[in-house]
């Protein structure tokens, strides 16, 4: 899902308007849902990409699934209808999420693990988080098999790489030298 500066834009200007309301929480956690929503299911995404349906039909359709929104959530369905641009709805979803925790002080740590983290490696994760920064962190968790082990931690620009796969690298330069 390419982020489009279209989908920044709309993004910032809904945050402003949410902020405004005192409920940018109450749709970041609409844009999450709805984010999660149309990458999980191939039905909606196909569907609201879909060029030959009409946008009243996809405004419909997204009002009766995301009935519990917030307004501000649902006038962006409405901006979408006007400007006919719901293709962008992904985009826009995942973009607000970066810019509200932005907004907030929270950065998102990727950490990358060969299998789903449990409670103890997610402890020591957040400490290692801890000596590197001092912002709020969210922890987002991509599953590698070919790291082998450990784990791999990137914030913003920087890496951290406790991976087995990359210490067996670094023995492996290091006998052949």
């Amino acid at each position: 899902m390419a982020s489009t500066r279209a989908a920044i834009r709309y993004a910032k200007a809904i945050l402003d308007l949410a902020n405004s309301k005192g409920v940018a929480e109450a749709v970041n956690n609409d844009m999450k849902s709805i984010a999660s929503a149309i990458e999980t299911n191939l039905e909606l995404s196909t569907f609201i990409e879909n060029p030959t349906t009409t946008v009243e039909v996809k405004q419909n359709a997204l009002l009766e699934v995301f009935a519990n929104v917030n307004d501000v959530t649902k006038g962006l369905f409405r901006l979408l209808f006007e400007n006919k641009r719901f293709e962008i709805l992904a985009g826009i979803a995942s973009e607000y999420t970066k810019v509200y925790d932005e907004s907030n002080g929270v950065e998102v740590a990727k950490v990358t693990t060969a299998v789903p983290m449990d409670a103890a490696l997610e402890a020591k994760v957040l400490a290692k988080i801890a000596t590197l920064s001092d912002k709020k962190i969210t922890i987002e968790n991509i599953v590698d098999p070919a790291i082998i082990g450990g784990f791999i931690l990137r914030i913003g620009d920087n890496q951290y790489n406790a991976s087995v796969a990359n210490r067996l690298q670094v023995l492996k330069r290091e006998l052949s030298n």
